[in-house]
């Protein structure tokens, strides 16, 4: 089982970035739950057809396993929302599954069911920063409400593209949404980060960001599930204490 220079953008650019996203609801009309948890599943260039497959599936048997359902019905409100997206390029960033509330078995299942139909859509190579920005919008405009807010960055590879990284993490933090990180390191024994750096590193130096943020690692495939479901379980649990 496994556990696992600050840049400036010009704010036309930056406005663009942020634009990324429907806005669902007003201020005042929004739905009180526990968690906000926007999943960035990485769909780039990096990922072949069959890892792609795997991983809709993967994140379908994840998200609606009892483990995971209980712990996201357990909290105050008793639900969560929940949203995937997935990235490649710096242009390609696609919501997959729009913001949904999970309060049970049903919505959870009906979500998982949707990851898995959902065509792929991302292309290109690897923006982080540009899945970061466009989840912080997608979270702003959600038309849910919560104390915690959390993205979820799962890639086989470093940053590459888009806006400058610490600058998409700073402006995500300084919102107070958490960055959390799954690398996955089992795809021909694992891509690297910048200069050669193990993934997990990258992920863990500059990718995750905010109060108790933490980035998991995958070593092989066959525990990518059990890595999801711990995962998940450590974000909405951390999101009731």
């Amino acid at each position: 089982m496994i556990v696992k220079k600050f840049v400036r953008l010009p704010l036309l650019a930056l406005g663009v970035l942020l634009a990324a996203g429907p806005a669902l609801a007003q201020e005042g009309t929004r739905t009180k739950v526990d968690l906000e948890l926007c999943l960035a599943v990485d769909g780039s260039g990096s990922i072949q057809e069959d890892e792609f497959a795997f991983q809709r599936q993967a994140y379908a048997q994840a998200l609606s396993h009892p483990d995971v359902v209980g712990i996201m019905t357990s909290g105050f409100e008793r639900r969560v929302a929940i949203a995937l997206m997935e990235w490649g390029g710096p242009e390609s960033m696609h919501p997959i599954v729009d913001w949904t509330l999970i309060d049970g078995a049903d919505s959870a299942g009906a979500f998982a069911d949707a990851v898995v139909s959902a065509p792929r859509r991302a292309f290109g190579w690897n923006s982080i920063s540009n899945a970061i920005a466009f989840c912080h919008k997608w979270i702003e405009g959600n038309g849910f409400d919560s104390v915690r807010k959390v993205i979820d960055v799962s890639g086989d590879a470093g940053q590459r593209g888009g806006m400058p990284l610490p600058l998409a993490r700073e402006l995500a933090v300084g919102a107070g949404i958490v960055i959390n990180g799954l690398a996955l390191h089992y795809r021909s024994g694992g891509m690297t980060g910048p200069g050669g750096e193990a993934l997990v590193d990258h992920f863990r130096r500059d990718v995750i960001g905010g109060m108790g943020a933490f980035a998991i690692v995958v070593e092989q495939e066959a525990e990518f599930v059990d890595a999801l479901i711990r995962k998940l379980i450590l974000e909405i649990a951390w999101a009731e204490r």
